[in-house]
């Protein structure tokens, strides 16, 4: 049992996706976490997407095009990566150490918490993808330098029209071949949002991986 004074010893960074801000997962994320659990919903910078006409919005990297072979904007997702990696080191120096700090992130959010997860150095606790993919697949398995046994969960919906759900499964069997502690969930029905069995999962998942010490 956690008391409301037990510290915390557990971080959870969480990425929005294309368009969103922190503060549109966190109240969510606050819902399925405990004392001990810090969530950490940053929000991207403002640029412009091409995907979107150039419109400028929040946006962790260039998103070109959302088709299966489609254009990627390598720059800008290794600089995406290189930030969220700088956000871990900031909380191992705050006294919170790698295995202890899990990453997750929803659509554009959760492409960049797998890639994060994979190119890091340090043994993380896992990672958590919602409806979403693996960015520049093409590296893999090579650029998976670290984190191939460490858990994940990768959950889409089967009615999702903007990041199609065939995308989901391909993310998943690319990454079964390099990385094999993964579970893939399907949730009926879903579009391409969240859904209260999704987020049971997650809770579950991240309790199961992260127990208080």
């Amino acid at each position: 049992m956690v008391h409301a004074d037990s510290p915390i010893d557990i971080d959870v960074i969480f990425l929005h996706g294309l368009g969103d801000t922190g503060h549109g997962w966190a109240s969510a994320m606050a819902a399925i976490g405990s004392p001990h659990i810090k969530f950490i919903c940053p929000t991207a910078q403002i640029m412009p997407v091409t995907l979107n006409a150039g419109f400028k919005m929040p946006s962790w990297f260039d998103l070109k095009s959302l088709d299966v072979d489609g254009p990627e904007d390598g720059d800008g997702i290794r600089k995406a990566r290189d930030g969220i990696h700088h956000l871990i080191e900031e909380e191992v120096k705050s006294g919170i150490p790698h295995e202890r700090i899990m990453l997750g992130g929803f659509s554009q959010g959760g492409a960049l918490a797998l890639y994060s997860t994979f190119t890091h150095t340090k043994t993380l606790a896992g990672a958590v993808g919602l409806s979403c993919w693996l960015p520049l697949r093409e590296e893999f398995p090579q650029a998976a330098i670290s984190n191939t046994g460490s858990p994940i969960l990768q959950c889409h919906g089967d009615c999702d029209p903007i990041v199609p759900y065939k995308f989901g499964q391909i993310t998943s069997q690319i990454i079964k071949k390099f990385a094999g502690n993964i579970e893939f969930k399907t949730y009926r029905g879903m579009m391409h949002s969240s859904c209260e069995e999704e987020m049971a999962d997650i809770k579950k998942f991240i309790h199961q991986h992260l127990p208080p010490v």
